[in-house]
């Protein structure tokens, strides 16, 4: 199995989501493939370019391909300031909640090789190599971090879609109830799970 992992959203923008979405190469071209002849999409899949009837098709493939996510958030009225007061990085948080969502899952591998794919757009290649060092440490032999450039990632796109749906209902978008009504079945069945981060670690 692969978790594929993306962003969306921060401190600024009143929350920051970070989705860790296990599927197969395979399961994930296929979704792709899919939606793309479904929909006629041409170019990158954004969660944040696509409408709610594509969202939820997308989510429907997501689920029946038998699609798994941790997605941990982190809301800044809700994230307990520092000692100095100060509100973390960007950066920071985005550490902070990749190491949560990737953490729940190795407890769910059963030792199985995983690889974690993260998305490469975000930040400098050299900080985010440090992270990807980050992430290989504590995987400890169970499997391999890379970065990929999510226009050539099917999984890395589709973590986006999950990573901006939650966003989008952690900080009461206009599309809130309705991305809600969307992803509520994930959340009731647990293909779809949260962590919320309310303090730096």
């Amino acid at each position: 199995m692969t978790i594929y992992c993306d962003e969306s959203g921060g401190l600024n923008a009143g929350a920051m989501t970070f989705s860790a979405v296990m599927l197969t190469p395979e399961a994930a071209a296929d979704i792709h493939a899919r939606f793309r002849a479904v929909t006629g999409l041409r170019g990158e899949l954004k969660g944040s370019r696509i409408s709610l009837v594509e969202r939820a098709y997308l989510l429907e493939l997501f689920d029946r391909a038998g699609g798994r996510a941790w997605v941990a958030v982190a809301q800044r009225d809700k994230l307990i300031p520092r000692a100095d007061g100060t509100p973390p990085s960007d950066l920071a948080l985005y550490g902070a909640l990749l190491d949560l969502a990737v953490s729940r899952w190795l407890p769910e591998t059963g030792g199985v090789c995983t690889d974690v794919v993260i998305d490469d757009g975000r930040y400098d290649p050299v900080i985010l190599g440090h992270v990807r060092e980050t992430i290989q440490a504590g995987l400890a032999g169970w499997g391999r971090a890379s970065l990929a450039d999510s226009r050539r990632s099917d999984g890395v796109q589709i973590a986006d879609v999950i990573a901006n749906s939650l966003f989008n209902i952690e900080v009461g978008s206009p599309r809130a109830h309705r991305i809600g009504v969307i992803v509520e079945p994930l959340l009731a069945s647990k293909a779809i799970r949260v962590a919320a981060l309310t303090q730096m670690p």
